[in-house]
């Protein structure tokens, strides 16, 4: 029993990597989401740049982690789910990152005035989702809290039916009350990539929800 035991312990580890790896890219884009929050409602430019460099930083660490994980993945033999769904995760929360990110970038880029109540609707969105997604990935590692991971999961859903909700009212707003047409393609792009990250969202939550249906 005793080497059955140490060869378990020696193969332990390296399947226990993707956990640790699945909740630092959680973190990691729970923080650029917050950090994406306080940009929206930042009235400087200049402090709005200053926290694109942070949100970018966090991209790039995020970036290294999923490389991680696929490389951990390429030299494992063991892993603590199909090797398909440690695939389809990662490339998911990368997605949330991604568009995060994009978010941030076009708001710079395009010199817009994010204060609106549609950008801060959409933010704490944002925010919400990666939350639950990083209260699901926690709790994966040893699945006794099921009906954490099933709440966590459902509110990631209504949080992508909710930024639909704000998306289209946003638009009508912008439409019925913008009158400079290039403010109009601006802040509905930047509408539309910020709904993208709560797709992404959702995204992440039905492939963790695959994994517990085949494993719980």
């Amino acid at each position: 029993m005793s080497v059955i035991n140490s060869f378990m312990k020696f193969f332990l580890p390296k399947d226990r990597i993707f956990y640790q790896l699945f909740e630092e890219v959680s973190v990691t884009s729970l923080e650029m989401a917050f950090l994406l929050k306080k940009m929206v409602n930042e009235r400087s430019f200049e402090n709005r740049e200053q926290i694109l460099r942070q949100i970018e930083d966090l991209e790039h660490k995020n970036d290294d982690l999923t490389h991680k994980i696929f490389t951990e993945l390429s030299r494992n033999f063991i892993t603590p789910f199909d090797r398909e769904d440690i695939h389809y995760l990662a490339t998911a929360m990368d997605d949330v990152a991604d568009y995060i990110f994009a978010s941030a970038k076009k708001i710079n880029f395009y010199r817009v005035d994010p204060q609106h109540d549609s950008f801060t609707k959409m933010a704490e969105l944002i925010v919400s989702g990666c939350e639950n997604i990083k209260t699901a990935v926690t709790e994966l590692k040893d699945m006794k809290n099921m009906r954490q991971i099933t709440d966590a999961l459902v509110r990631v859903n209504s949080i992508e039916n909710q930024a639909d909700d704000v998306f289209d009212y946003a638009i009508e707003r912008l439409f019925a009350t913008e009158n400079d047409a290039k403010e109009v393609i601006k802040k509905r792009e930047i509408y539309q990539v910020m709904e993208i990250a709560t797709d992404k969202c959702e995204d992440a939550a039905n492939v963790i929800e695959s994994i517990i249906v085949k494993y719980a």
